[in-house]
């Protein structure tokens, strides 16, 4: 899953895709380089972010779907917790919402996902972008991730939406320290024998930051260190910046785990 922020402000790329031709020709070199979904944000989730209007992000990222998917015919996923903006998106083109907040933030989002059969990305997440990193605390972070994701995808199946369109985010760095993550990273496999696809981000994040010292430009090396790991343990989508060389640790970390099997 390729990653193309139509944001200013985002942690890694902010304003590098701002424009609409930028973001396109973007998604159009993930989707070169091997991308098999291209996911589309118009708000950031980084730590301290603040809220984008609903209008704004409507802005920023209908036209750039709405393009991409009339020359590319991509797969396309809208990052967004709003379902005005979702639905807009999904009229356009993409097929999956990527739902920080677990379809939590607005009740219409379910209506919205059902009515247009469309795949969901349920993640993990304390609080709110704005909130989420300010003294995260658990008993046990793997367990209590776990719970929460399949107690969502309980509710969300008894609310009408079918099981196999939805997929769950441990939500790595999104209300979780150092720890937290590796262990969630360490015990992935909890999350693959729920059954339902594991959907993981860790591309550039700031743990690989603090364990290593590297500024945010320089590191590929731990995203692939991590993504192998993920995969290794059972991940089934990995969101990354650099899809090149991602596409090609993935690819001997899923042969190496075939073999494992």
């Amino acid at each position: 899953m390729g990653i193309l922020n139509v944001t200013p402000d985002s942690f890694s790329d902010g304003g590098c895709f701002a424009d609409r031709d930028s973001a396109i020709a973007q998604g159009i070199k993930m989707l070169k380089e091997g991308a098999d979904i291209i996911d589309v944000g118009g708000e950031s989730s980084r730590p301290g972010a603040a809220e984008v209007n609903v209008e704004e992000e409507i802005n920023r990222v209908v036209p750039v779907v709405e393009k991409l998917f009339r020359e590319t015919g991509a797969v396309i996923s809208v990052d967004t917790v709003k379902a005005k903006v979702a639905g807009l998106a999904l009229e356009a083109g993409a097929c999956i919402v990527n739902d920080v907040s677990a379809i939590t933030r607005d009740p219409d989002m379910i209506d919205v996902v059902s009515r247009f059969k469309a795949g969901v990305v349920l993640m993990h997440m304390i609080g709110t972008p704005a909130t989420m990193q300010t003294d995260p605390r658990y008993d046990n972070v793997v367990s209590e991730v776990s719970n929460y994701l399949n107690e969502r995808v309980d509710d969300l199946a008894a609310a009408g939406l079918d099981r196999a369109t939805l997929a769950i985010d441990p939500g790595i760095g999104f209300g979780k320290t150092v720890e937290h993550n590796l262990s969630l990273l360490a015990s992935l496999d909890v999350l693959a024998d729920t059954g339902q696809p594991v959907v993981v981000g860790v591309s550039r994040k700031s743990f690989i930051g603090r364990i290593t010292g590297s500024p945010v430009d320089q590191r590929l090396p731990g995203s692939l260190a991590a993504l192998a790991v993920c995969i290794m343990n059972g991940a089934n989508i990995l969101r990354v910046h650099d899809v090149k060389e991602s596409k090609q640790a993935a690819q001997i970390a899923a042969a190496l785990a075939q073999q494992r099997n």
